[in-house]
């Protein structure tokens, strides 16, 4: 600095009170605002929170979480981000998260592995987080996993809902849905292409499927395993098309029956004329497709909001190692995918 020259006053960054003052409201319920803190009205969090961003306001997390014991940050691991019930599921976290006044630190794991996932989770624990939420976690068990003990963890992985609260899809009912739709379309039997067999969604809907065909007295196709991918349905309709008995195929993903359908039509093989076809997660393009896919839609926005509402109640309370199950409701969405079986492919 120039000799001479006194250096000023340090200016002073925007603050609670500006905040408060620009939304109207009191200095104490910005401070819950910041703190994702329950009891602010909606309309009242948006005001604050529009304000914080005009002004450029910004909480330090550091004197936060000494002054009320919180970073206001939540981490989640998931799998593969390239499957689409893990990212429909992480979507709807953040929009939860984001409405309580959190933020989230996200770490992919790449390979279902059990020394990777223990890796993610020692690096998500040491940072500042307050609570865990597990989407996917492979074949890794509690015990692998290795998290600290007073860590509020939450999961949405049927793998862990006996060590942990769980928010989980209905994919029993979902694939009873979809099974038991094309049998009383007049179908004998139901073909399936699977998910990856390291996945828990995807264990679950076999099982489902193979227990909704013997319960109907029928004898179930052997699987086509797949792994989620439009590839695995693409393969998979080469060999359906092949076999003329094959009149209805339930997928474990939209994906698969994307790939499918492409398959299906390259062989010469209508949907649903020869064909019926369903799928599972219900993404925006199913509607789209040709035909539009008939598919299993989960409610993921109540996923995430259930994950978010579990995880602060820990936060909040305290870790309680209370074992509790919250069970997503799915929905049948019919579409043009599905009809009644012809008499030629009977």
């Amino acid at each position: 600095m120039a000799a001479g020259k006194k250096r000023g006053p340090k200016k002073r960054g925007p603050s609670i009170a500006d905040v408060a003052k620009l939304a109207g409201v009191s200095a104490q319920t910005v401070s819950r605002v910041s703190t994702g803190h329950e009891r602010v009205l909606p309309e009242t969090r948006k005001k604050v929170l529009a304000a914080m961003h005009e002004i450029g306001y910004s909480p330090n997390s550091a004197a936060r979480a000494l002054r009320v014991g919180k970073f206001g940050t939540i981490g989640l691991i998931a799998q593969q981000f390239d499957r689409t019930g893990e990212i429909l599921t992480t979507a709807s976290v953040i929009r939860a998260a984001e409405s309580l006044g959190y933020s989230i630190s996200i770490i992919q794991v790449s390979n279902p592995n059990v020394d990777e996932l223990q890796l993610a989770s020692s690096r998500l624990s040491q940072q500042a987080i307050d609570g865990l939420i597990v989407v996917r976690a492979g074949l890794a068990s509690a015990a692998s996993l290795a998290l600290p003990d007073h860590l509020p963890v939450v999961v949405s992985d049927s793998h862990l809902w006996e060590d942990f609260p769980s928010v989980i899809v209905d994919q029993a009912k979902g694939t009873r849905d979809a099974v038991n739709h094309l049998l009383s379309l007049g179908h004998k039997n139901v073909y399936h292409v699977t998910g990856d067999p390291d996945s828990a969604p995807a264990l679950d809907r076999l099982e489902a499927w193979q227990n909704c065909l013997v319960e109907a007295g029928i004898v179930p196709f052997a699987a086509w395993r797949g792994d989620w991918t439009a590839r695995s349905g693409y393969e998979a309709g080469k060999f359906i098309a092949k076999h003329p008995e094959i009149t209805a195929v339930y997928c474990a993903n939209d994906e698969t029956a994307f790939g499918l359908l492409r398959s299906l039509q390259e062989e010469g093989v209508k949907v649903p004329q020869d064909v019926s076809v369903v799928g599972f997660d219900s993404i925006a393009l199913s509607e789209y497709s040709f035909p539009p896919l008939t598919t299993v839609k989960p409610d993921y926005d109540a996923m995430g909001r259930q994950l978010m509402q579990r995880l602060v109640h820990e936060i909040e309370n305290g870790r309680q190692h209370q074992i509790d199950r919250t069970v997503v409701a799915t929905e049948l969405v019919v579409r043009g995918s599905t009809a009644p079986p012809p008499n030629a492919r009977r």
